[in-house]
């Protein structure tokens, strides 16, 4: 049986890692040798990232809430308890969306939580 040459194979995985690379400051975007650990560090950071960004846009709405409950009166736990007391179950993006857009309708849910919690 014939030995197989892997140039054609090699080949392929460099272009792809160059194509990843492009962009990438000086060799790392130019020599294979040099990109390779670039990209695989690229795209450890890359899944770290997506990760880290769900964690900052709960962050986010949670501040958002508890300024906006505030202002109503209650702080944001307190709020979170009395729409679960109420029965009431939205999403915090959706919360805080509503605290920006539509405060009205916001502050119709605080009241009904805070006649949970006096409840």
């Amino acid at each position: 049986m014939a030995r197989i040459k892997g140039a054609v194979n090699a080949r392929k995985k460099h272009k792809k890692v160059l194509k990843h690379a492009k962009g990438f400051y000086g060799q790392k975007s130019k020599v294979f040798r040099a990109a390779n650990p670039a990209v695989m560090r690229s795209m450890r950071s890359m899944f770290v990232g997506r990760k880290r960004r769900r964690r900052d846009f709960r962050k986010l709405w949670i501040t958002r809430i508890n300024a906006a409950s505030r202002m109503h009166g209650l702080s944001y736990s307190r709020l979170m308890n009395g729409l679960k007391k109420a029965d009431i179950s939205i999403n915090r993006k959706i919360l805080a969306d509503m605290a920006v857009n539509d405060p009205g309708a916001f502050a119709s849910i605080v009241d009904k939580a805070k006649e949970q919690l006096h409840a």
